[in-house]
């Protein structure tokens, strides 16, 4: 019986360069390895930034209604309409034990009722 042996040449995904060493090695050096994630987070950043401008702008929103005492406050969704608030950008949520949907961004709280008003809370840490 013949043993073949075959050996395969790996290249770095950016500069193109033989890699040397572990068997999962990626790259061929650090800097091609920090240059492949710099790329990616820029990436990630330019398309992330419209949905952060949005949660931020909302939680601005929130912060600006309920001042800097208040921590709970019922009203007209017409009012947060008005604000521009954009009730599809969530950073969390969840249903409640009375089967409403509790929505969250960062540390506000709104549940929208069916008669058209809406519940929201600062989150207290």
């Amino acid at each position: 019986s013949v043993l073949v042996i075959i050996i395969m040449k790996r290249k770095c995904p950016i500069c193109k360069s033989s890699i040397v060493g572990r068997s999962d090695k990626k790259f061929c050096c650090a800097t091609c390895k920090s240059t492949y994630h710099k790329k990616l987070l820029k990436h990630t950043e330019r398309h992330t930034a419209k949905v952060d401008d949005i949660l931020h702008r909302n939680r601005s929103i929130l912060q600006e209604l309920l001042g800097k005492k208040c921590h709970e406050m019922n009203m007209p969704r017409e009012r947060l309409d008005a604000k521009k608030f954009n009730f599809r950008y969530v950073t969390g949520y969840h249903e409640n034990s009375m089967n409403k949907i509790v929505n969250y961004v960062y540390d506000f709280s709104w549940i929208i009722f069916s008669d058209g008003n809406v519940l929201v809370r600062r989150i207290r840490k």
